[in-house]
């Protein structure tokens, strides 16, 4: 009886520190894209949001690949990095954010792209291809999902262009105040899913503490007996 007791609770100490651990990695498992817009022919605000580095690495620089589709890009400009547009023919293919100060693993960062999306994209799947390069190392996120299949190792941020919206307008004052809330909501939902995380790793935390102490308390026990 003293011996389930102790396995119980060593089972509980280790689950308990790996829900500690992983939650924290699952809430920034990748690079990801958060759109203020998905219709066709609207303008949107994509923020790709990084949250971790190369194994450990801080990040110098992110790579954004633009689809073809994409005829011209604007980019947000962030104080925490240098942006460089990259042209090809005509078009911006590319856009590299470099950061002023490497940011460091666990620490979260946002870079935003403005753009027209497309009047005929309804439909379909745009992929940002991002290229996370660090002081050590780099991450290229350029997996394509398939509809059917697990999700990749390295999935590219990617976005469905939904159908054209009646009435739809482009640019304007109303866009950018559209844009701005759901930046705010984009940051509030990382927010909660930080807070989430850590709510969960205390959680585990807990857990684990809670069975070496019956685990002591059990060995303790069978001692006196």
């Amino acid at each position: 009886m003293t011996f389930r007791t102790a396995a119980i609770a060593s089972s509980a100490l280790v689950g308990g520190a790996l829900l500690a651990l992983g939650a924290p990695l699952a809430a920034s498992a990748h690079v990801t894209v958060t759109p203020t817009d998905t219709a066709a022919g609207s303008y949107s605000v994509l923020t790709f949001s990084v949250g971790h580095g190369c194994e450990g690495s801080p990040t110098t620089s992110l790579t954004v690949d633009i689809p073809d589709e994409i005829e011209s890009v604007t980019p947000t400009v962030n104080p925490n990095w240098t942006i460089e547009k990259v042209a090809d023919g005509e078009r911006t293919s590319q856009v590299v954010y470099t950061a002023v100060t490497p940011l460091a693993d666990g620490y979260r960062d946002t870079i935003a792209l403005q753009m027209p999306l497309p009047e005929d994209a309804a439909g379909t799947t745009l992929e940002f291809p991002v290229l996370q390069t660090c002081e050590t190392g780099e991450t290229d996120w350029s997996e394509p999902m398939v509809e059917g299949e697990a999700e990749p190792e390295h999935p590219a941020p990617s976005i469905t262009v939904t159908e054209a919206v009646a009435g739809g307008h482009h640019g304007g004052s109303a866009d950018a105040e559209e844009s701005d809330e759901h930046e705010a909501d984009a940051a509030a939902d990382a927010d909660s899913s930080d807070t989430v995380a850590r709510v969960l790793g205390i959680g585990g935390l807990a857990v684990g503490v809670v069975g070496l102490v019956v685990a002591l308390a059990a060995r303790r026990l069978r001692k006196d007996a």
